[in-house]
This record gives C-alpha cells, structure tokens and sequence, in this order.
C-alpha cells in the first residue's frame, strides 16, 4: 500500500495519537488502531425518522442495526438509503404505495423496510489494508468491524482515511486523482430530483451551478453551492421537512428546491492542490468532498473515495 511508510505520526479523531512509525498496514489486526469503536447503534425497530435524527445529530452517514438482546450486527443503513426511500428509488414505494403519498406516516416506518440487510463488514483480525481492499471493492464508504461473536466491535469508514493522510500526501495533486466528469444540478431542482440523481450515480454531493447574477444576458453558468447527502438528511432530521408543511403530502415535501437546503459557502481546490492539503480541508470542514475550480470554471470533484483509491494505488 502506498505511503505505508511514511507516517510518523497520525492524530486520528477522538481517539488520541496513533504510531504508524516505519510501519506497514497489513498486520493482522491492525485495523483496530484506526477504527472508532465506541459506535452508536439502533434496532431495526427505530422509525426512519429516528434513525435520520440520530445521524444528523452525530454527524453520522450510517448507522450499524443491532439485536437489542444479542448485540449482533442485523443490517446497516446509510444516507443513501434514507435518499432511496425520499424519492431516489424503489424504496421510495413505502411513501406512494404503502402510505399513499403520507409523508408523516410514511417517515415512522420502521427503518427494517429500507436497511441494508447483506452487510459488508470486516473483523477484529483485519489489517488496515484488508479494509482499504474491501471498501474498494465493494464500493462502500464504511465498514463495520465485528468480533467472533459477530457482535459490532467499531467501523472504519474513508474519513479515518483521509484523517490518516492528512499533510502526508505533498507529492500528488488533484488534478490526478480527481473525477473530471462531474454531474451536477441548478438551484430550482427538487429534493427529490436531487435524490435521483445521488442514488442512480451512487453519488454523495452534487455541485450546484447556476448565474452569479441576473442580468438581461445571462453569465455561464458558475458554482453557487453544493448539495450533499446530508443536507437533504438534515432536511428529515431536523425537522425542516414538517415545518413548512401545509399538507400531509410527500410530494409537496420533496418539491422544496435545493437552493433551500444547499451550501452556499463552498470550500474548494484547484488542480494543482497537493492531495495532503485535500485531506487538510476535509478535516477542517468535516467534509467528504471539494469542488475543483479552475480560473471560475468547475473542472472537477474529489472525494474521500478518490482519496482512498490514491491510497491503494
């Protein structure tokens, strides 16, 4: 694995200073260094919307699901999942058939109905390198760790990645790491078009482009935001969703616009950014993502997964 041997020393996030001194990541184990381990779970009988406000209030995009009794892992579900079922695909059925468009009763459905139930997760004896392999391979962004009683033990997700390589990653830049074909939408489209759009592309944000300023000719098109996952999440787990509400109607909920829920102040690169100042800012902004602009023009996206491939490259 790449840069193996070049960390001295890594802060990983809550869990104090880790030595990676001359150390290779393929110890068996070793995984545990750099997972958190004090994981919050619930169980599959938890509401969506409980399970929402759990993960916007802890800056989650995932929640393991457990047996209350035997603590053993069920299932796992993500931000994309709660996506799935706000309009992004087939679970989105529960809301129009189930519920016939109540979006009230439809979000206190148990979170069973839409969870991941074939979890890919990883074990106590796995090395950072086993992870790093399995998250590639199975395109996840995270993976639980569980003991021989299958019970959860920790997770390991891209970020304590990025956090790993923070200031280590000087010698390559953006440009060749980074998604030059960027999908993207305009301010007016709906959540639930939005959510479309992340599920179909198994994407986690999307820039949002649209005119600085109206004028009777209109500029190019420029950056105005970013849309992410957990914007529309927190749009369910704080309550924004039934604030405004003047029906009971999933369809006038998902109709609010992303420019409603966007981030207007984006952090973002360019392409000659070193990838060590890329794992700098996402740690600083607690971010998975940073637009990449060059001279004003949007030239690309680089994320934790593409960060995670630099690293196994």
């Amino acid at each position: 694995m790449r840069k193996k041997d070049t960390i001295n020393l890594v802060k990983s996030r809550d869990r104090g200073p880790v030595e990676f001194e001359s150390r290779n990541f393929d110890h068996e184990g070793d995984v545990m260094a750099i997972a958190r381990k004090e994981v919050i779970s619930i169980p599959q009988t938890a509401t969506i919307k409980e399970a929402a406000e759990i993960m916007v209030k802890n800056k989650f995009r995932r929640l393991p699901i457990t047996n209350p009794g035997t603590g053993k892992l069920q299932g796992i579900v993500t931000a994309m999942d709660i996506l799935d079922f706000l309009g992004g695909g087939d679970k989105s059925k529960i809301i129009d058939k189930k519920y016939d468009d109540n979006f009230l009763a439809a979000v206190n459905e148990p979170v069973k109905s839409i969870m991941t139930r074939d979890v890919i997760s990883i074990t106590t004896r796995d090395s950072i390198a086993d992870a790093v392999s399995m998250m590639l391979e199975n395109s996840v962004g995270a993976l639980p760790v569980v003991d021989d009683d299958e019970k959860i033990a920790g997770i390991v997700s891209e970020r304590d990645f990025v956090l790993l390589m923070a200031g280590v990653f000087n010698d390559e830049v953006t440009e060749e790491h980074m998604t030059a074909n960027v999908i993207s939408t305009t301010p007016g489209t709906p959540i639930e078009g939005a959510s479309k759009i992340m599920v179909r592309n198994r994407l986690r944000r999307i820039p949002v482009l649209g005119e600085e300023r109206k004028t009777p000719h209109p500029e190019e098109e420029k950056l105005v935001g970013i849309v992410t996952s957990t914007d529309i999440l927190e749009f369910l787990g704080r309550n924004q969703a039934f604030s405004a509400m003047k029906t009971n109607s999933a369809e006038e909920v998902l109709s609010t616009p992303v420019n409603e829920i966007m981030e207007t102040q984006v952090c973002m690169v360019t392409s000659t950014t070193p990838l060590g100042r890329v794992c700098e800012l996402m740690e600083e902004h607690g971010i998975g993502g940073l637009p990449v602009v060059d001279y004003g023009e949007l030239t690309g996206i680089i994320t934790e997964s593409d960060l995670l491939r630099a690293i196994a490259g």
